[in-house]
């Protein structure tokens, strides 16, 4: 629907990190994503949400190249998105969770964080081959900040552990501290509170408030309403692949389009 969908106020305070434009994609005669247009400004919470096949996650799965539009326009920072690889946009700074969890399951807690540094390497490549000085030092830097990023989701004690054998909501902290080893500028979440305990989703909204107080933006797809009340700066609600209203979580929630389409009542 073009750049009227976004509010002249949000672009106009803040630094846009994010934008899209007019993106579509589609699969087969199925339209996942229509003529989204998005202005995403630097730290915030964005959620997205919508009722189910509303394209929230083909959107994020746009955002983060895991497939590429078949129209429109995507930059992060002034650096063009379309046709650059997931792998790629890690290194503009972009990280991505998943709705169903992809670990290294057979590795640890810690070296799932190492693994996340990957992009953040800086010693020459026959330091892989000999393990000498510079490789050490290394390895002992991106464990050390492995267990700071553990200890950010509450797993340090139990970063000796296979990954495998945490608890489902662990293992979803665990992708949480992997993404945020990558060191990212805008970290995209899809659905972080399925199958967790109202205490988890308690500590997950702590630990969403604290990166945004350490300047990651935040792209947040969710089902649980309570939770993006009360964490989201913005709210995109998505419907039928398309944009159906932007705005605060107040307006978002009193919108009689949007109690329509999803809310079907009152959750404030």
């Amino acid at each position: 629907m073009g750049v009227a969908n976004v509010s002249p106020s949000i672009e106009s305070q803040r630094e846009i990190l994010f934008r899209a434009d007019n993106l579509q994609k589609s699969f087969g005669g199925v339209h996942a994503v229509r003529d989204i247009t998005l202005r995403i400004p630097a730290n915030v919470v964005f959620a997205v949400i919508g009722p189910n096949g509303a394209g929230k996650s083909t959107l994020l799965n746009l955002m983060s190249g895991v497939c590429q539009p078949d129209m429109g326009t995507m930059s992060l920072g002034g650096a063009n998105l379309v046709g650059t690889p997931a792998h790629r946009r890690v290194r503009h700074g972009l990280a991505r969770t998943f709705q169903k969890i992809r670990l290294f399951k057979h590795l640890s807690v810690l070296d799932n964080v190492v693994a996340g540094f990957h992009t953040h390497h800086d010693i020459p490549f026959i330091q892989y081959v000999l393990h000498g000085p510079a490789f050490r030092r290394d390895n002992r830097r991106c464990r050390d900040e492995a267990l700071e990023f553990l200890d950010f989701v509450g797993l340090a004690p139990r970063a000796s552990l296979i990954a495998e054998s945490l608890a489902y909501g662990e293992q979803r902290m665990l992708e949480l501290a992997r993404a945020l080893a990558t060191m990212p500028r805008l970290l995209l979440i899809d659905e972080p509170a399925a199958g967790l305990n109202a205490t988890e989703v308690e500590a997950l909204l702590e630990r969403i408030a604290k990166l945004r107080a350490k300047g990651i933006t935040v792209v947040l797809v969710e089902h649980n309403m309570d939770l993006v009340m009360n964490i989201a700066d913005r709210v995109l609600v998505m419907d039928y692949g398309q944009h159906l209203f932007e705005g605060s979580p107040m307006e978002v929630q009193n919108h009689p389009d949007v109690i329509a389409a999803y809310l079907g009542g009152d959750v404030r």
